[in-house]
């Protein structure tokens, strides 16, 4: 039996995306009720998890390397990535249960194996991941919240780069891409104080990027993608 009292209170956190958006169609709603519960990387939730255990990633992935994807939108670059780099296990993270189930599929189709997903808020995710076990990090087309009173909303500030540093190890790589240019005047500001040390920054991507349907739409209506790339101190 629990000791009520070395169970952690349940923190408020106010989220401000959206967690679904048009009606899901029969084959995605398919996708959620078969496959989401076997990629689920263990019990995140409070519900479930209210002692906020650390999760077991060495079990989850044979003791490979983890990487996390921060807001994986339609999928497209975690399962790229996922295929292009079978010795890793990643993590996604995505609130907006259309774009799960969008992964879903794109995980069915492209075969990808070494994946979990968390179809939630990654703060409650940080609380449950190891101390230093995540080697890599990406941000990719984040919310922009462009209205200044919003700009507390943004990923690149303290309550998440703070449980971010946490999870990374020692040199692991955060990368982000925006098209946003404040975005990227944020991003410099506030992630270098957290702990962490410029690489490069600039408009030419990664050698093993995949564009995203959020850069193509950026590309279509003349907005150019900003690539910076920080290295955990």
């Amino acid at each position: 039996m629990t000791d009520s009292s070395d169970t952690p209170e349940r923190p408020w956190r106010n989220f401000y995306g959206r967690r679904s958006g048009k009606t899901l169609r029969n084959s995605q709603r398919g996708y959620l009720d078969a496959d989401l519960k076997a990629l689920s990387p263990g019990p995140v939730d409070f519900d479930e998890n209210p002692e906020r255990r650390p999760l077991d990633l060495k079990a989850l992935f044979d003791d490979r390397p983890v990487w996390l994807e921060i807001g994986f939108g339609g999928g497209e670059h975690m399962v790229h990535m996922a295929a292009r780099y079978p010795g890793v296990g990643i993590i996604g993270c995505e609130p907006f249960i259309n774009g799960v189930a969008m992964l879903l599929g794109k995980i069915r189709r492209a075969g990808v194996t070494n994946v979990a997903v968390h179809p939630g808020d990654v703060r409650d995710l940080f609380d449950v991941l190891p101390a230093g076990s995540i080697t890599k990090a990406f941000l990719n087309y984040p919310d922009p919240w462009p209205k200044a009173r919003h700009h507390r909303r943004r990923f690149v500030t303290p309550e998440h780069l703070q449980p971010l540093h946490r999870v990374l190890a020692p040199g692991a790589e955060f990368r982000v891409a925006t098209d946003i240019p404040d975005y990227v005047r944020q991003t410099l500001e506030e992630v270098p104080p957290a702990g962490f040390d410029l690489l490069d920054q600039g408009g030419t991507p990664w050698e093993d990027w995949l564009s995203t349907r959020y850069e193509q739409k950026a590309l279509r209506e003349g907005r150019e993608p900003h690539y910076l790339t920080f290295r955990r101190r």
